[in-house]
Protein backbone atom coordinates (compact mmCIF):
# COMPACT_ATOMS: atom_id res chain seq x y z
CA UNK A 1 0.00 0.00 0.00
CA UNK A 2 1.12 3.33 -1.00
CA UNK A 3 2.79 5.46 1.90
CA UNK A 4 0.46 8.28 1.39
CA UNK A 5 -2.56 5.48 2.31
CA UNK A 6 -0.88 4.53 4.91
CA UNK A 7 -0.59 7.77 6.54
CA UNK A 8 -3.70 8.90 5.87
CA UNK A 9 -4.74 5.96 8.21
CA UNK A 10 -2.42 7.12 10.87
CA UNK A 11 -4.25 10.04 10.85
CA UNK A 12 -7.90 9.06 10.52
CA UNK A 13 -6.94 6.08 13.36
CA UNK A 14 -5.20 9.14 16.10
CA UNK A 15 -8.15 11.65 15.13
CA UNK A 16 -10.73 8.72 16.09
CA UNK A 17 -8.90 8.34 19.52
CA UNK A 18 -8.91 11.65 20.23
CA UNK A 19 -12.93 11.84 19.46
CA UNK A 20 -13.29 8.70 21.42
CA UNK A 21 -11.71 10.51 24.68
CA UNK A 22 -12.88 13.94 23.87
CA UNK A 23 -14.80 14.36 27.29
CA UNK A 24 -12.86 12.85 29.66
CA UNK A 25 -11.71 14.53 32.57
CA UNK A 26 -7.68 14.53 33.27
CA UNK A 27 -8.67 12.52 36.61
CA UNK A 28 -10.30 9.67 33.89
CA UNK A 29 -7.10 10.12 31.29
CA UNK A 30 -4.46 9.23 34.32
CA UNK A 31 -6.75 6.37 35.95
CA UNK A 32 -5.45 3.00 36.02
CA UNK A 33 -7.95 0.53 36.54
CA UNK A 34 -7.60 -2.91 38.39
CA UNK A 35 -6.19 -5.08 36.46
CA UNK A 36 -4.28 -2.53 34.11
CA UNK A 37 -0.55 -1.46 33.79
CA UNK A 38 -1.41 1.70 32.46
CA UNK A 39 -4.18 4.79 31.42
CA UNK A 40 -5.24 6.23 28.38
CA UNK A 41 -2.65 9.29 28.56
CA UNK A 42 0.14 6.67 28.74
CA UNK A 43 -1.20 4.65 25.60
CA UNK A 44 -1.89 8.22 23.64
CA UNK A 45 1.62 9.25 24.65
CA UNK A 46 3.17 6.01 24.06
CA UNK A 47 1.99 5.95 20.46
CA UNK A 48 3.73 9.76 20.19
CA UNK A 49 6.73 8.69 21.20
CA UNK A 50 6.92 5.39 19.25
CA UNK A 51 6.02 6.23 16.29
CA UNK A 52 8.66 9.10 16.20
CA UNK A 53 11.12 6.03 17.02
CA UNK A 54 10.29 3.87 14.19
CA UNK A 55 10.43 6.14 12.04
CA UNK A 56 13.11 8.48 12.92
CA UNK A 57 15.30 7.25 15.29
CA UNK A 58 16.05 4.09 13.53
CA UNK A 59 16.45 6.53 10.27
CA UNK A 60 19.43 8.52 12.05
CA UNK A 61 16.98 11.18 12.19
CA UNK A 62 16.03 13.55 14.97
CA UNK A 63 12.63 13.18 16.80
CA UNK A 64 10.10 15.12 16.73
CA UNK A 65 9.56 14.80 20.78
CA UNK A 66 11.71 15.63 23.84
CA UNK A 67 14.15 13.30 25.34
CA UNK A 68 12.32 13.64 28.63
CA UNK A 69 8.86 12.71 26.36
CA UNK A 70 10.91 9.31 25.00
CA UNK A 71 11.92 8.44 28.45
CA UNK A 72 8.24 8.80 30.06
CA UNK A 73 6.51 6.79 27.23
CA UNK A 74 8.50 4.28 25.29
CA UNK A 75 7.82 0.90 25.22
CA UNK A 76 9.17 -1.07 28.93
CA UNK A 77 7.85 2.64 30.81
CA UNK A 78 4.16 2.82 32.66
CA UNK A 79 2.88 5.69 34.10
CA UNK A 80 1.94 4.21 38.11
CA UNK A 81 3.92 7.07 39.80
CA UNK A 82 3.01 9.68 37.00
CA UNK A 83 0.37 12.03 36.43
CA UNK A 84 -0.20 14.09 33.69
CA UNK A 85 -0.82 17.55 34.20
CA UNK A 86 -2.93 19.96 31.78
CA UNK A 87 -0.43 21.62 29.93
CA UNK A 88 1.49 18.10 29.03
CA UNK A 89 -1.78 16.53 28.27
CA UNK A 90 -2.93 19.68 25.64
CA UNK A 91 0.99 19.12 24.48
CA UNK A 92 0.60 15.10 24.14
CA UNK A 93 -2.43 16.03 21.92
CA UNK A 94 -1.22 18.14 19.69
CA UNK A 95 2.03 15.90 18.71
CA UNK A 96 -0.48 13.04 18.34
CA UNK A 97 -2.18 15.13 15.30
CA UNK A 98 0.65 17.47 13.89
CA UNK A 99 3.47 14.65 13.92
CA UNK A 100 1.91 12.50 11.08
CA UNK A 101 1.74 15.87 9.05
CA UNK A 102 5.56 16.09 9.53
CA UNK A 103 6.29 12.40 8.46
CA UNK A 104 4.20 12.74 5.24
CA UNK A 105 6.32 16.27 4.66
CA UNK A 106 9.60 14.49 5.57
CA UNK A 107 8.56 11.23 3.45
CA UNK A 108 7.96 14.11 0.03
CA UNK A 109 11.07 15.57 0.40
CA UNK A 110 13.31 12.45 0.89
CA UNK A 111 14.87 12.67 4.37
CA UNK A 112 14.37 9.17 4.95
CA UNK A 113 17.61 7.92 2.94
CA UNK A 114 18.80 5.20 5.82
CA UNK A 115 17.16 2.69 7.93
CA UNK A 116 18.85 0.94 10.68
CA UNK A 117 17.48 -2.64 10.93
CA UNK A 118 15.13 -3.19 14.11
CA UNK A 119 13.24 -6.27 15.26
CA UNK A 120 10.00 -5.67 16.79
CA UNK A 121 9.01 -6.96 20.00
CA UNK A 122 6.55 -9.25 17.77
CA UNK A 123 9.51 -10.60 15.81
CA UNK A 124 8.62 -8.27 12.74
CA UNK A 125 11.62 -6.90 11.11
CA UNK A 126 11.66 -3.49 10.01
CA UNK A 127 14.41 -2.34 7.30
CA UNK A 128 13.10 0.34 5.82
CA UNK A 129 10.74 3.93 6.98
CA UNK A 130 8.23 1.89 4.69
CA UNK A 131 8.11 -1.32 6.65
CA UNK A 132 7.81 1.45 10.05
CA UNK A 133 4.97 3.38 9.15
CA UNK A 134 3.16 0.30 7.98
CA UNK A 135 4.18 -1.79 11.23
CA UNK A 136 3.35 1.25 12.68
CA UNK A 137 -0.58 1.14 11.80
CA UNK A 138 -0.41 -2.51 13.35
CA UNK A 139 0.75 -0.81 16.62
CA UNK A 140 -1.50 1.84 16.79
CA UNK A 141 -4.72 -0.74 16.35
CA UNK A 142 -3.38 -2.46 19.80
CA UNK A 143 -3.46 0.36 21.09
CA UNK A 144 -6.46 1.82 20.45
CA UNK A 145 -8.02 -1.36 21.57
CA UNK A 146 -6.43 -1.07 24.97
CA UNK A 147 -7.85 3.03 24.85
CA UNK A 148 -11.41 1.00 23.90
CA UNK A 149 -11.14 -1.04 26.84
CA UNK A 150 -10.16 1.58 29.38
CA UNK A 151 -12.52 3.94 28.51
CA UNK A 152 -15.48 1.68 29.93
CA UNK A 153 -13.62 1.80 33.20
CA UNK A 154 -13.17 4.77 33.87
Amino acid sequence: MAIEKQIDILKKGRALILRLIENFSLEQINQIPEGFNNNIGWNVGHLVVTQQLLCYKFSGLENGVSEEMISKYRKGTDPKEQVIEEREWDLIKKLFLELPNSTEEDYGKGVFVSYNEYETSVGVVLDSVEKAIDFNNFHEGIHLGAILALRKLV
